[in-house]
């Protein structure tokens, strides 16, 4: 995930993991060699339109809207194909509310005749206090969590790691977060909750309580699902 900081100097560009409880949780059980926290990757405003969300201060909102509404408008008046003449039209309507254009529904035929167009608003803007920004950590955990982004652990003799993926993806979809040959060969996914894992104190204890479901491709992970994917090699 890439996170783009508009107007907010308090927070370095590049390389950021996150410091999940959770994750320190699950090691704490299973005595793992390693611990690997999740990245994301931060961006200065240079780098708006190749990022998958902006992180910005509420008084500094209102610039975004009016990048967008600065375009819309400079664009409006060419000779332009008639879908996207009308989504325009329809987007000028919802920044001039100063609303951001990712408040509104847009069909797939909407959303491909602006594709192109590196709109600002387009994406998850996340809007934090100064007194946030004390905690750097905490704030970046937001920012994932309201672009629609969650975690899952696993944990094994060698390695307990957090992995990131988009709300409502699928087991087959978070086995490729982990490689591809998984993903491939994917057979089932062995899944216990993270609230079963810290309750029954381990793998083991959760498979001997029946806290382990055996789920296929298209299950859709949950935040903080503990998983093992079986794969044919």
């Amino acid at each position: 995930m890439k996170i783009a900081l508009f107007s907010i100097p308090e927070i370095n560009p590049g390389k950021h993991n996150i410091k999940d409880s959770r994750l320190d949780q699950i090691n704490k059980l299973t005595k793992s060699k390693k611990k690997t926290y999740c990245p994301v990757e931060v961006v200065g405003d240079s780098l708006l339109q190749e990022a998958d969300a902006i992180l910005t201060l509420s008084e500094f909102r209102t610039d975004l809207i009016l990048r967008d509404l600065e375009f819309v408008e400079t664009r409006l008046p060419k000779d332009i194909p008639e879908d996207e003449l009308l989504v325009l039209g329809k987007l000028k309507d919802v920044l001039e509310k100063e609303e951001l254009i990712s408040s509104v529904e847009l069909s797939e035929v909407e959303k491909k005749a602006i594709s192109g167009f590196g709109l600002s608003t387009n994406k998850p803007v996340v809007i934090v206090t100064k007194e946030e920004l004390n905690d750097i950590n905490g704030v970046l955990i937001k920012s994932i969590r309201q672009s629609g982004y969650i975690n899952f652990f696993t944990t094994g003799e060698k390695e307990t790691r957090s992995w990131m993926i988009k709300k409502g993806a699928s087991a087959w979809g978070a086995a490729g977060e982990i490689h591809s040959d998984i993903q491939k060969g994917f057979i089932r996914a062995e899944i216990i909750s993270f609230d079963d894992f810290i309750q029954a104190q381990g793998e083991t204890q959760a498979k001997q309580a029946g806290k382990m479901r055996l789920e296929q491709k298209d299950y859709l992970m949950q935040d903080a699902d503990i998983a093992v994917f079986r794969f044919s090699k």
